[in-house]
């Protein structure tokens, strides 16, 4: 299986760049262009496939904000990465932010809308060229922590991916393009995180690759940066359950992680 040129026989890292100042996470630490490069070329050096540029933050209760004002967030900080031989990834929920980088040479999109908040996100992606990851969530963030009422959990998600992969297909993208993320954390609250990573097989089924972005968004009893030891052991369940993009902070102690698991007896 192959996604975005990269093979995945391993698994693959993602490294996370906010170009926020209200991410959970972080808290601004590479807001400036300047900062969020450093970050991005550091986590290229400790092993990152993948460096995933963010210019608007999803968090439960996070402010919008506009596409233009994405756009001179991260314009810059794509350009410089995809010149320094970076696969990036733009995370992003609106098709001009989409265009536009995909021409400033990010080669995925990553949407934790699933193409749905932006009307014109499907075409866009669909001419881009670009990889796609489709993240199922209820809601924005704004709503999304009250509605995570379910019947039937992992079905329900499924389900939705399965509706978004058709659309997408529909309109032109192939299935060689896609990729599909759960969705930790969005719409899902601490039980049903935990249900989820022990269902998480369930996804593989539909054979495309499964991201799982699990990093820092558990043990919330510490601060954001005290998180490492638990994200990795949840990131490591995710591998024995079939993940095989895993979108972290920490990449380097990941990478010892995962480089650890690879060698470990099946």
């Amino acid at each position: 299986m192959i996604f975005a040129g990269l093979s995945l026989d391993r698994p693959r890292i993602m490294g996370i760049v906010n170009v926020t100042p209200d991410s959970f996470a972080d808290a601004g630490e590479t807001f400036s262009t300047e900062a969020a490069v450093a970050r991005g070329r550091a986590q290229m050096d400790a092993g990152a496939d993948i460096i995933d540029v963010g210019g608007e933050s999803t968090r439960p209760g996070a402010t919008p904000v506009s596409p233009e004002e994405e756009c001179d967030r991260v314009l810059e900080v794509v350009e410089h990465l995809a010149a320094a031989g970076a696969v990036v990834s733009i995370d992003t929920r609106h098709s001009l932010v989409m265009r536009r980088t995909v021409e400033a040479g990010a080669k995925i999109i990553n949407d934790v809308s699933a193409l749905t908040t932006d009307p014109d996100s499907v075409p866009v992606a669909a001419d881009s060229g670009a990889a796609i990851i489709l993240m199922h969530m209820r809601g924005d963030p704004g709503s999304m922590a009250e509605r995570t009422d379910y019947a039937d959990l992992t079905g329900e998600i499924t389900g939705y991916l399965v509706e978004r992969i058709a659309v997408c297909e529909n309109a032109g993208i192939s299935r060689d393009r896609l990729a599909i993320d759960p969705g930790f954390g969005f719409a899902k609250n601490a039980k049903q995180n935990f249900e989820l990573l022990e269902n998480l097989g369930r996804l593989s089924a539909l054979n495309l690759p499964v991201l799982v972005g699990l990093s820092r968004k558990f043990g919330l009893d510490k601060p954001p940066a005290e998180r490492l030891e638990l994200s990795l052991s949840l990131a490591r369940k995710a591998l024995d359950n079939g993940a095989r993009i895993l979108r972290v902070h920490d990449v380097a102690e990941t990478k010892s992680m995962v480089d650890a698991w690879q060698r470990a007896p099946a």
